[in-house]
């Protein structure tokens, strides 16, 4: 029986990485060994790029907030005390929604923070 050769096997897995590392600086879009490498770090950097988006959202949530909240109470309501009020009145709303309705209508906003004050 001959002898299987990885001849096409070995080109197809090495153009795969070789596609997958396009666009990349120098060596690292033309060696099979540097694009390898850089496509496994550049996986691990966008995982981890996932996780932060989501933080990095919550944080503009929270700045939003923050900053409607001390508009519409002239000052005299900061985000942490609004936050408290919102849970204790059994009102059903997130972070992004209400940053949402802070920015596209500010007059529920400003009706949900008095009514919230009671």
């Amino acid at each position: 029986m001959p002898r299987a050769k990885t001849g096409v096997t070995r080109r197809r897995r090495h153009n795969k990485i070789l596609k997958l590392a396009k666009g990349f600086r120098g060596a690292n879009s033309r060696l099979y060994k540097r694009a390898k490498e850089a496509v496994l770090h550049s996986g691990q950097y966008a995982y981890i790029g996932r996780k932060l988006r989501k933080r990095d959202m919550r944080k503009l949530w929270i700045l939003r907030i923050s900053a409607a909240v001390k508009e519409a109470s002239e000052g005299t309501l900061n985000y942490s005390r609004f936050m408290n009020l919102i849970k204790k009145g059994n009102i059903e709303l997130n972070r992004k929604m209400l940053s949402e309705i802070a920015i596209a209508d500010f007059t529920t906003f400003k009706s949900i923070v008095t009514k919230v004050r009671g």
